[in-house]
């Protein structure tokens, strides 16, 4: 009690609703990083490690260009089976899939957030943090926007409260939500990206329902599917009156 420190320190309140593990925010993750080897070296070689299982499940795929002439990296969130790929390993196969088909030039990313389950299909904010920093500013810097399909409530609300402050390196202003495909198609040309079916048929129930991007199902029951009781006791009794007139 009787000695005083003069080390600064901070404190960082992070909303505990929203899923985000504040583990990394209150460790010296700088030093870590530094101490680690340079793995993220473009000339380190990564043939030797076999990613044939991860390339099959097409979650991470090259593709064509947008209309301002960045080459497309498309990730389908739902095709990444979480619980069974470390962040270690997902860390290695980016970076490899990165240096392999897009070693130079401008690039963006074009994900697919529909009907993605958080215990199934996100490896974690954290850990999607870690492997965006952990990425040479080279890279970093040949980002240039990222077209964030069927974003959800959750997302939005993450990015909105903590985005600029998780998000650095001027990820935060890279991008762009985008609720419909039709919205898709004003930077990017049909036929440049594939649109997976399930995406396509989620886009159409957007259409339909548009509360749904905001975690509001207006009919979950499908009830104005069903036709109403005063409806079905209508035509009842025109069936009588036409069964009285003939007799």
């Amino acid at each position: 009690m009787g000695s005083s420190s003069n080390d600064d320190f901070s404190v960082l309140v992070l909303a505990s609703d929203l899923g985000v593990d504040a583990r990394p925010f209150l460790s010296n993750h700088d030093t870590e990083i530094e101490d680690q080897d340079h793995w993220h070296d473009c000339s380190q070689d990564f043939s030797d490690e076999d990613f044939s299982d991860l390339d099959i499940l097409q979650f991470f795929r090259r593709q064509g260009s947008d209309k301002s002439g960045n080459r497309i990296i498309r990730i389908v969130g739902k095709y990444f089976p979480a619980p069974v790929v470390s962040g270690e390993r997902l860390k290695r196969y980016i970076y490899h899939k990165i240096c392999s088909e897009l070693p130079e030039g401008p690039f963006c990313i074009v994900y697919m957030h529909s009907t993605v389950q958080k215990e199934d299909n996100s490896p974690g904010a954290t850990i999607l943090r870690w492997i965006y920093e952990e990425l040479p500013s080279e890279i970093k810097d040949r980002l240039q926007v990222i077209y964030f399909i069927h974003p959800g409530l959750r997302s939005r609300l993450v990015f909105a409260t903590l985005g600029r402050f998780f998000l650095s390196g001027g990820l935060y202003w890279k991008i762009k939500y985008i609720n419909r495909l039709q919205y898709l198609w004003e930077d990017i040309k049909k036929g440049e990206v594939e649109i997976p079916e399930f995406v396509q048929n989620h886009d159409n129930v957007l259409e339909h329902r548009p509360l749904t991007d905001y975690g509001i199902e207006p009919d979950p029951l499908h009830l104005t599917e069903v036709p109403t009781s005063a409806y079905s006791l209508g035509r009842y009794e025109e069936r009588l009156t036409s069964r009285e007139f003939m007799s």
